[in-house]
């Protein structure tokens, strides 16, 4: 029996968990998830997969994980690769390279597979809290970043000529614009941009793919205490990211919010894409920052996640704290430095490892 420090499934993977730094707050926030994907396969756990259809509404599904990983988190070939370069996204953007939080390979091709976001996420957050446990929800932060990978993989999904006519079509319905970084001139289009960029999302519905690993942990209300049912897996999908920040009514956008921002970045990468080959993603969030701060894309509160995760599974999750052991193994959890919130309470329940 291997009594070393380590996560369930991870056989291989570019973190040494043997090593307290890999136990680091910003490591653990998405090593602890991918290890809680594995345990849920094993255990024949699908987590729950939130896509659109192709009248844009965001529906849940179930996903496998080997579907979610493009390989069995098991297999002696997995391994788990963080905070790395995507090569398949690469040729879409311009400038320095992006890494993402999680690209699963197969150690026998060296094949990269694919490439996720993960954000760990506290259920209820301090929008919610008070509410009844029935319309709990989850902060959300969405980085620049992602908003890169999200307009990459659509760009992928249009990668030829003929594709790329059918999405440049699209992009069409919006009059030219020839100052992007004045929001008045944009402004006075934005439910054009908004409607654009809908119809590529419908237009590839069939297509999308994940893109963000979502885990929960529940506690009991604001207390720092787990719920016994404290763990579970949400997917979204590329496209149902997009609906985060779409449900306004278009004729009541009188001033840009992060929310139509962001849109506005897809619909400008998309563009620069189909007339460029690439896109400098870095270039337009800086130009197109309208007076707000560039250090987040978005922010999506609890009481407006909680629409979108609705379901059995937010309010009993399916993984118990007692499970945790079955994840954290070999007295990992003792190199945990109790610096975010979910370190921070494991830390203070030592009874669930007993």
């Amino acid at each position: 029996m291997d009594n070393k420090p380590g996560l369930f499934g991870q056989k291989h993977s570019s973190r040494d968990y043997t090593k307290a730094e890999c136990w680091g707050k910003n490591q653990f926030n998405s090593s602890f998830p991918a290890s809680l994907v594995a345990y849920m396969f094993s255990k024949g756990i699908k987590p729950v997969y939130l896509c659109t259809s192709s009248t844009n509404a965001v529906q849940h599904n179930y996903i496998d994980a080997e579907q979610l990983l493009g390989i069995n988190p098991l297999s002696d070939d997995a391994f788990y690769n963080f905070e790395a370069g995507f090569p398949q996204y690469e040729k879409y953007y311009q400038g320095e390279r992006e890494k993402i939080d999680l690209v699963m390979m197969n150690r026998a091709t060296s094949a990269t597979l694919t490439g996720l976001e993960v954000k760990l996420t506290a259920l209820p957050d301090n929008t919610t809290k008070k509410l009844d446990e029935s319309m709990w929800g989850t902060e959300i932060v969405m980085r620049p970043p992602t908003i890169c990978f999200l307009v990459c993989s659509i760009c992928a999904n249009y990668n030829t000529p003929a594709k790329k006519e059918r999405l440049r079509s699209m992009l069409r319905v919006v009059p030219q614009i020839n100052h992007w970084e004045e929001a008045e001139e944009v402004l006075s289009h934005y439910s054009e941009i908004e409607h654009s960029v809908l119809a590529v999302s419908s237009d590839m519905c069939r297509k999308q793919k994940p893109l963000i690993i979502q885990p929960i942990w529940k506690t009991e209300g604001n207390k720092m205490k787990l719920k016994d049912d404290c763990l579970d897996v949400f997917v979204w999908s590329n496209l149902s990211i997009i609906q985060m920040c779409c449900g306004e009514e278009n004729n009541a956008v009188k001033k840009i919010n992060r929310f139509n921002r962001t849109i506005i970045w897809i619909y400008k990468m998309l563009l620069d894409y189909v007339t460029y080959d690439t896109f400098d993603y870095k270039r337009i969030i800086r130009l197109q920052s309208y007076n707000l701060a560039n250090d987040k894309a978005f922010a999506l509160p609890g009481t407006k996640s909680h629409q979108f995760l609705k379901c059995s599974e937010l309010t009993h999750p399916r993984i118990s704290k007692n499970e945790i052991k079955n994840i954290i193994l070999g007295g990992g959890q003792d190199l945990l430095s109790p610096e975010r919130r979910f370190d921070a309470v494991l830390v203070n329940s030592p009874d669930i490892f007993e």
